[in-house]
């Protein structure tokens, strides 16, 4: 199939049979409708396309880390999401950290929600929710507002409750 780019001809061009596959019975002369890959009907509009992913949209700066990526010794700041399918060495302050089941993040990080199915080592304040689920693995200094731990999850290290503001955490430091 043959594709064409530039103007529109002002008359629509008649709908081309495509060949039949390999193998296949020829279909010449059938009346089955055919798909237009490139048909405005075939292709969403921006306001469509937009409030088919309202998270997307919503999330703001987002990171991802693919699988078999390692990102090290770096300061991640300004970043809404971070999704994390690979290794990621940093320290950070963020709005959600996404670590997959094969992602591994180690060194500090603050965080409002933190949901883990990899491995999550060093220092952890999340502000409102930990979540660990069952392939999840927290290990070091975590301190949290709510947790919910999967049915084989784990969490081993210094664990308190009360994680606010960042400040406060810089103050008991000091």
């Amino acid at each position: 199939m043959a594709l064409h780019f530039g103007k529109r001809d002002s008359e629509p061009t008649p709908p081309r049979t495509p060949a039949p596959p390999l193998g296949a019975a020829s279909t010449l002369g059938s009346a089955s409708p055919v798909a237009q890959p490139f048909s405005s009907a075939a292709m969403p509009s921006s306001a469509a396309a937009t409030a088919a992913t309202p998270a997307a949209a919503e999330s703001g700066a987002k990171l991802t880390v693919g699988p078999n990526i390692k990102l090290k010794g770096v300061e991640i700041t300004d970043c809404d999401t971070l999704v994390v399918e690979g290794t990621v060495e940093a320290t950070m302050d963020s709005r959600v950290i996404q670590i997959a089941e094969k992602g591994a993040f180690k060194g500090s990080a603050e965080i409002d929600i933190a949901e883990v199915r990899g491995l999550f080592d060093g220092t952890l304040t999340v502000r409102q929710k930990l979540v660990i689920f069952s392939t999840g693995k927290v290990t070091g200094k975590v301190r949290y507002g709510k947790i919910v731990i999967e049915e084989g999850g784990q969490l081993s290290g210094e664990v308190s409750f009360g994680a606010t503001g960042g400040k406060e955490a810089a103050k008991d430091s000091k």
